[in-house]
């Protein structure tokens, strides 16, 4: 019930031309930061190697 409450309440603020719009930008932050966040890994896992 209450996830219908939060659906309707972001339809009422963003209205539905603006959605897909806020879906992808939410997409590519996602992925932007799943990116760094393996960069750092990365990073930290080749220092521990040499």
């Amino acid at each position: 019930m209450k996830y219908i409450l939060i659906v309707l309440v972001i339809l009422l603020l963003f209205g539905t031309k603006k959605l897909p719009e806020l879906g992808r930008s939410v997409g590519q932050s996602l992925r932007e930061f799943k990116d760094a966040t393996k960069g750092l890994t990365d990073d930290e896992e080749n220092k521990t190697d040499r």
